[in-house]
């Protein structure tokens, strides 16, 4: 019998945790190649969605509208880690869209960056929004209020027609209709959404393969600025750095992670279903190393990515006490 993905923490001879995974890898067509636990388990996409998110702004000609580039387009759809550049080029964009930083809706947090954390603390520098790491899509949802001539107040709350543009986007990259699509609210103050796996892997089969100008202009994005996206240390930015021009991947909170691999024309998500999103990224990397393992005319193996397939465990003293690692295998469609 075949053992479902999971994640284990081992100390010593035992195991001490295990973290399920549900995993839906889909074509553009919307066949399931693969899947582990339930590929159909509702959840939120939060931040894995904001490459969606961003596309009414680019159909809209909300780019060509404010001069905005990759570096723009990119942060648009980051978690980022609140390095220098990433606050540059969020007041730039800002800037170029005739906003201020007081126009945000998102409040500042902890950085998601471990070094740019530290130095907060040590300094006890004062965090505005533009240290969000939602700062990028928050202005794109300003640019696209901008270019339309909408009202920028409440531009984050369902019902405002930048939420309506946004949804109707959801809904046509997913094939989720509308009014199915749950809503609630996202850690950055605007909307988020909730619907099976296997419709968000159908998403990004489709950012993996579309020919629509806007759609490469995101994929594309993604790409060239992996740094942009997540950060130093951080698993998008080493993940896309290790397999450059064939991956353009986004973590989501609280467990959700999603890729669109272009050389394979498919689109995986998953979701740690406890929530960790320490062990999320392990799950990918080894969602990844299945999928290629089983394409023939596809390499998967990237030495660079060792990091992610064992985590040691360790003690106060620094020694090793186990370990964590990825357990199991997917299903694969026959065929």
């Amino acid at each position: 019998m075949t053992t479902e993905l999971h994640i284990e923490t081992r100390r010593g001879p035992a195991t001490e945790s295990i973290h399920r995974v549900s995993v839906a890898v889909v074509g553009a067509d919307g066949r399931l190649y693969a899947h582990s636990g339930n590929p159909d388990l509702v959840t939120f996409w939060r931040s894995s969605a904001k490459p969606i998110q961003v596309l009414p702004l680019v159909e809209d000609g909300g780019l060509e509208r404010f001069g905005l580039g990759a570096q723009e387009l990119a942060l648009a759809c980051a978690s980022h880690s609140s390095e220098p550049m990433h606050r540059a080029v969020a007041s730039r964009f800002l800037d170029r869209i005739g906003c201020a930083e007081r126009d945000l809706a998102c409040g500042p947090h902890r950085p998601l960056g471990d070094a740019v954390a530290k130095e907060v603390a040590r300094h006890d520098t004062v965090m505005t929004p533009i240290w969000s790491n939602c700062s990028g899509k928050h202005a794109a949802m300003l640019a696209l209020a901008r270019h339309h001539g909408w009202e920028t107040t409440g531009y984050h709350r369902a019902g405002h027609p930048v939420q309506n543009r946004i949804l109707e986007s959801v809904g046509r990259w997913t094939d989720v209709p509308a009014d199915d699509v749950i809503q609630a609210v996202d850690g950055c103050a605007t909307m988020c959404f909730a619907f099976p796996l296997r419709n968000m892997a159908l998403a990004y089969a489709r950012i993996a393969t579309s020919t629509l100008p806007a759609v490469q202009r995101v994929r594309e994005a993604m790409m060239a600025h992996p740094e942009i996206v997540a950060g130093s240390g951080r698993s998008c930015t080493e993940i896309m750095h290790a397999m450059p021009g064939r991956a353009a991947v986004k973590i989501g909170a609280d467990g959700v992670y999603c890729a669109a691999l272009v050389d394979a024309g498919l689109g995986v998500a998953l979701k740690v279903e406890d929530g960790d999103m320490g062990v999320s990224p392990m799950a990918l990397v080894d969602v990844l190393r299945q999928v290629y393992a089983k394409s023939p005319n596809l390499d998967f193996g990237n030495d660079l990515l060792h990091q992610y397939r064992r985590v040691r465990v360790t003690n106060t003293r620094g020694e090793e006490t186990g370990d964590t690692v990825p357990v199991g295998q997917l299903t694969f469609a026959a065929g």
